[in-house]
């Protein structure tokens, strides 16, 4: 009986792995790895990441404060399906409310784990040790460690079990209005900026994502994705559109000329103080100089928290961008790290470098724009979305509709290739489909 129960129990987590692949779900965070392929994992814990540490951004918190018990039904399934018989739920600790209320209302077997105000706590590796004490391994995933981390919008997916055809982002900085929208996926930026009462500045400039990790957007006319969890609106003139446009010729350039080696960008690295093999003043090494093996080695795992180049160099240098050339190079030259993880121990100082926001905030000139972000009820009435066919890790998806076929709101519009890893997409309004090279067009 035991083994037919444990057959019963297999085949309902394979249907409901196959629901979570019907649905289209992915890293709603901004990595956009496919939900049901991360949850075939087998551990112990599954740690739901609302730290949100982006300066500006407030869409985890405001889907925890008005959908809190969607994403705890999300969260136990996906215990349920990686087998996992803990969970917990990683939130700064200053959001004293809405952790009183998860507490209410989780199960015993989910827990809340308050996190220090601190850059970048919400990336996965500093996460899972904050939590678990654990340290990934360069290289590795949390699986490693017997854990699986998902974004807070992607457990609340799961939760409500219907196709991914919104996105909650907060649009912010200069801005009328800064505010948390539920956005069909696929209008352009253009309109969520609109939708937070336009900028306030004329000539501005926009960063999709925080803005420490973010994208330049090259036009209002960028559709919004499954992964898009903030719009920042800045002045063109603002150092952090200055940083993220500069080209790498001036970075390289510049660089050379300037760096003195202060070791400040290594000493404040997030995965260096983990014990990771990445050392940033090593990379700037590699603008003047040839460099050896080990130093290619530790730009493979540089995280691009940016860290180094938006707060640590004293010489407004750009280590991050280094480090990401660097990476290819080291790739081709087959360079990985071969060291025992066993014996990686974080830095005996790395609880006392930890960033404060406050201080990251007033760093990147942030403290003049309105640190809010409420849930707003605007409704969306797009003439047309541009649904990219590659809004998520893993290859495109395949249009599964024609030119001139008629769609509705949930109808599934493409799909990835039989054995590919990839991500569903459904028609996030009701129209009429145009397929294009990168995109399905749905005219409203």
């Amino acid at each position: 009986m035991a083994n037919a129960g444990q057959s019963r129990a297999a085949a309902a987590g394979r249907s409901s792995i196959d629901r979570i692949e019907d649905l289209g779900i992915v890293g709603a965070g901004g990595g956009g790895f496919p939900t049901a392929a991360k949850l075939k994992s087998r551990v112990s814990l599954v740690i739901a990441n609302a730290a949100e540490c982006e300066p500006l951004l407030h869409k985890d918190k405001e889907l925890l404060h008005h959908f809190a018990e969607p994403f705890l039904r999300g969260m136990q399934t996906a215990m349920e399906l990686a087998g996992a018989e803990e969970g917990a739920i990683g939130i700064k600790e200053k959001y004293h409310e809405i952790i009183a209320e998860l507490e209410r209302l989780a199960p015993a077997s989910i827990r809340v784990v308050p996190l220090p105000d601190v850059y970048p706590a919400g990336d996965e590796f500093i996460l899972v040790h904050m939590v678990t004490g654990r340290v990934i391994p360069p290289g590795g995933l949390p699986r490693d460690v017997d854990a699986v981390v998902a974004n807070v919008e992607t457990l609340m997916n799961i939760g409500l079990d219907r196709p991914v055809t919104h996105k909650y982002l907060t649009v912010a900085g200069a801005v009328a209005t800064p505010v948390t929208l539920r956005a069909p996926v696929g209008i352009t930026i253009g309109e969520a900026i609109e939708a937070a009462g336009g900028a306030t500045v004329n000539d501005f400039g926009v960063l999709l994502g925080g803005v420490m990790m973010a994208k330049p957007a090259a036009s209002l006319e960028v559709p919004v994705t499954k992964t898009t969890g903030g719009i920042v609106v800045l002045p063109a003139t603002h150092s952090l559109i200055r940083r993220h446009n500069a080209p790498w010729l001036h970075v390289q350039r510049i660089g050379r000329s300037a760096c003195d080696q202060c070791r400040f960008c290594t000493e404040f690295c997030p995965r260096y103080l983990l014990g990771h093999p990445i050392q940033p003043h090593r990379a700037m090494q590699s603008l003047g100089f040839a460099t050896g093996a080990d130093a290619m080695v530790s730009t493979l795992y540089c995280c691009e928290c940016n860290l180094c180049t938006m707060y640590a160099c004293p010489e407004d240098l750009d280590p991050k961008s280094v480090c990401v050339q660097n990476k290819p190079l080291a790739r081709e030259r087959g360079l990985v790290f071969k060291g025992d993880p066993a014996t990686i121990t974080p830095h005996p100082l790395a609880e006392f470098r930890r960033v404060p926001m406050h201080r990251l905030m007033a760093r990147l000139g942030l403290t003049e724009f309105n640190n809010t972000g409420p849930l707003s009820a605007h409704a969306f009435s797009p003439r047309r979305v541009q649904l990219l066919l590659k809004q998520h890790a893993g290859a495109p998806a395949t249009p599964v509709v024609h030119t001139g076929d008629h769609v509705k709101t949930g109808d599934l519009v493409a799909a990835p290739e039989r054995g590919k890893l990839g991500a569903r997409i459904h028609a996030s309004i009701d129209g009429t489909a145009r397929v294009t090279d990168d995109a399905v067009w749905i005219e409203a």
